[in-house]
């Protein structure tokens, strides 16, 4: 089976630009939590999203405070890069396991986050967020500011910073 061209993922899956690179289209929200979170007010128990990245595309250093998880459907492997009290890391999130890839991961709440397309093509993802995303809850500083939290990390910063 071969994969659809990102233009064709694009128009099927009814996509639109996301804010930090890329194409999404949110595909659920939970019902509101019982409660309301301190300092978030009321939230979905979760939300899942389509996310598509293709060619040079990148998804660029932000932070949501809600546990993120990727999920890889079709294409080429990702790199998910996080900036971590203990440095930089990077998972690929892919199906082929025996190259070290995996099929999901999970970015904790509040850890900065980065995406891009291990080697050429595309990939499509999808990331389920709980408690469920939303704007508010989302931050993608400046590259400037993101050095200045983490120098050890100015390379990648910048390579993934607009």
């Amino acid at each position: 089976m071969t994969t659809p061209t990102p233009e064709t993922l694009i128009t099927q899956l009814a996509l639109a630009p996301h804010p930090e690179g890329g194409f999404f289209r949110e595909t659920y929200r939970a019902e509101p939590l019982p409660f309301t979170l301190p300092d978030r007010g009321v939230r979905s128990a979760s939300t899942a999203i389509y996310f598509l990245l293709s060619g040079a595309d990148f998804s660029a250093f932000h932070r949501v405070r809600s546990d993120e998880v990727w999920h890889h459907y079709a294409g080429a492997p990702l790199e998910l890069h996080t900036l971590e009290p203990g440095g930089p890391r990077v998972v690929l999130v892919g199906p082929n396991v025996e190259r070290g890839e995996r099929p999901q991961h999970v970015v904790p709440a509040g850890v900065f986050q980065a995406a891009r397309v291990h080697g050429s093509g595309h990939a499509l993802m999808g990331c389920t967020v709980a408690p469920g995303f939303d704007f508010a809850d989302f931050e993608m500083p400046s590259r400037a500011a993101l050095t200045e939290l983490f120098p050890t990390c100015a390379g990648v910063i910048a390579d993934l910073t607009r």
